[in-house]
Order: structure tokens, then sequence, then C-alpha cells
């Protein structure tokens, strides 16, 4: 595996992701935003935040099998959530929980949320792009 997620002493041990990941392999993957379409373009869950996550993670593992990898090869995360506050967090981690139990895996990698204004849509609530690396 590429990737060694990790919580180093003297840094809060989150939950639902780790502080750093350390990256050996070679091959960089870069996965454009991700936002809740699917495979014909169509929004997946208008309204409703909790689908939104759920489907930007479900097209990230597609993104992933098709150049051979899979969430266990994801160094960093960063998550766009239109008019974020803390309220948001239980529906944006149910989502992470559907999608990690429909793709079977526990995705953890580092993450930065950040709150915006809008996104490419008025129905996208969230957008997810990752960094990965393969041998």
């Amino acid at each position: 595996m590429a990737i060694t997620l990790v919580n180093p002493d003297g840094l809060p041990k989150i939950d639902v992701y780790r502080q750093v990941s350390i990256a050996s392999g070679s091959k960089q993957i870069f996965i454009a935003g991700q936002v809740a379409w699917d495979a014909e373009g169509n929004t997946v869950g208008e309204g409703d935040l909790t689908a939104q996550v759920e489907q930007c993670y479900l097209n990230i593992g597609t993104a992933l099998a098709g150049v051979g990898g899979s969430f266990d090869d994801v160094a960093k995360l960063t998550v766009y959530v239109v008019d974020w506050t803390p309220d948001k967090m239980p529906a944006l981690l149910e989502g992470i929980s559907r999608a990690a139990a429909k793709l079977g895996v526990t995705p953890t990698p580092p993450a930065t949320l950040l709150g915006v204004a809008a996104l490419d849509v008025p129905d996208h609530l969230v957008e997810i792009e990752a960094t990965a690396i393969l041998d």
C-alpha cells in the first residue's frame, strides 16, 4: 500500500480522519471535485446533504477504481460545503458512513473542510476532491 495514515503523538486524535498521510508510491492521482451527480449527470439527493456526501464519496470510489486504486490510496481529501455550520456535521458524517458501508472501506485520510458560499450549480451542497498515491 502506498499510503500509511497516522495520528502522531502531540496532535489530537480525530475519529473521522487521520492527521497525516505518508505517501510512498510513485504515481500521483488528482481527482477533480466530485459533486452529487450520478453516471448520467443527474443530481442525487437534491436538498439532502447526507445523500449528496454519500454520492460524492461513491463517485470518488468510482474514479479511483477506474485508475486501479481505492480509498486505501487516498492521501488527502478537501471537502467544500455550501453555507457550512457545525450543526451540519452529523449529516456529513452520516453520508460518509453510508458510502463507506457501500464501498467496504473506512475512508479516514487527512481532510480539510471548507465552508463556501456556492458551488457550480445551486442544487449542489457539497463537493469533494481527492489526492491519491499509487505504487
